[in-house]
């Protein structure tokens, strides 16, 4: 009797230990997207530096679930589809991450986001902003996609109202590069444009290497075109201002925030940089809060202009460690729910976010969250004129 006492008493203890060190186990998160290859690359860098620095802040404040701790696992797509596809299901199937970010990339997302979906793993992006990313399989679906960071189809909005109530924008073109990426946003250019009912005189497109985009410029130029709208990465965005150059064609130029990469200031130059007028979620003119982040982070980032993807980056992580604690699990469907109805506002860098997200609500940010930007002496610093003052929420159709 006393050695089957002893017996149950240890098995007792051996499960109580077990439970114990489960609980203890630290909860791994996933990073899938470019961190070393296309001209966003950096971007993708600064949004893992974040995600860093939010988990870092997180686990010193105790974890989550009990003092959980949180580790990053970073896989680098290398800005290709079929990498970015092996990487989800590495993450979710091997390492057995509870939540993935990213990508860098747009188009890369679009090719896996059905394997989150399928296999009930909540996906928050914070660098890519095509607006199909968030979008469910099918109508009705269970959707595992959430963002926290720009969307293309907002943006798009936002600088269609602009030549919208611009009275010197009386002859418009678009121009995309062929990526998926730049087919993306010029599927929404053109479809905002008619919403808008501007008149589209000329649509040119250029791939993403392209060096030489005169040829598509003179056409522009030929159609009469005074104002272009651009949706490309930041180094042929750069290359298209350098053809305009070389033959002293600027029209008004308004692109995506890509613009905003330091791989765009670089291959523009200082005297091209600030021709462009964009938007995204963040001015060089930090908050307290972010530049306290900054202090920390800013000598690992590739560039001091990718620090807004860092801020989404620790936004998007705080969000789901809320959602980890409301859930109470890491269950991924749990885990959704909770991001559909977060009971309590997460205090943010970017802002405070109150019910950032619903069934139907996949964005964390969005159009009222935009600064209008511009270069200029190397900084990136808010843009303003009599439009852009002139503009309310109401004007931006989408």
């Amino acid at each position: 009797m006393k050695l089957s006492s002893l017996f149950k008493r240890s098995l007792m203890a051996a499960a109580l230990l077990g439970a114990s060190l489960a609980q203890a186990q630290d909860i791994k998160i996933g990073y899938n997207g470019d961190l070393s290859a296309s001209p966003s690359a950096q971007s993708g860098h600064a949004a893992v530096q974040g995600m860093q620095a939010a988990i870092d802040d997180i686990n010193a404040a105790g974890g989550v679930l009990g003092g959980r701790k949180l580790t990053l696992v970073s896989r680098d797509d290398l800005s290709q589809p079929p990498k970015s596809i092996q990487n989800m299901s590495d993450l979710i199937d091997n390492e057995k991450v509870v939540a993935v970010f990213g990508p860098t990339n747009s188009g890369n997302a679009m090719a896996w986001k059905h394997i989150p979906n399928q296999k009930k793993v909540p996906v928050i992006g914070n660098v890519g902003s095509g607006t199909d990313i968030t979008k469910p399989m099918s109508p009705g679906a269970d959707n595992y996609m959430f963002r926290v960071s720009m969307v293309d189809r907002d943006q798009v909005g936002a600088l269609m109202a602009y030549v919208k109530k611009n009275p010197a924008s009386k002859t418009v073109g678009l121009m995309a590069e062929t990526t998926g990426y730049g087919q993306g946003g010029l599927k929404d250019m053109q479809e905002i444009a008619e919403l808008q009912g501007i008149k589209i005189a000329a649509t040119e497109r250029f791939a993403v290497s392209d060096t030489d985009m005169t040829s598509q410029l003179n056409k522009m130029k030929a159609a009469g075109v005074d104002t272009v709208v651009v949706w490309a990465q930041g180094t042929p965005i750069a290359q298209l201002i350098r053809s305009m150059e070389k033959i002293n064609y600027f029209p008004l130029t308004l692109t995506s925030w890509a613009a905003d990469n330091i791989t765009f200031y670089d291959a523009a130059g200082k005297a091209l940089a600030d021709k462009p007028i964009f938007m995204r979620t963040v001015s060089e003119a930090k908050t307290p809060a972010q530049q306290k982040l900054y202090d920390r982070i800013g000598s690992k980032l590739k560039a001091p202009s990718s620090f807004s993807f860092a801020l989404h980056g620790y936004d998007s992580v705080q969000i789901l460690a809320a959602a980890i604690r409301q859930a109470g699990s890491t269950d991924g469907t749990a885990i959704k729910n909770a991001l559909e109805d977060l009971r309590a506002p997460v205090g943010g860098l970017l802002k405070t976010y109150n019910k950032p997200f619903s069934k139907t609500q996949r964005e964390a940010l969005t159009a009222g969250d935009f600064v209008w930007i511009k270069w200029k002496e190397g900084r990136l610093e808010p843009y303003s004129d009599a439009i852009v003052k002139g503009l309310s929420l109401s004007d931006y159709k989408y």
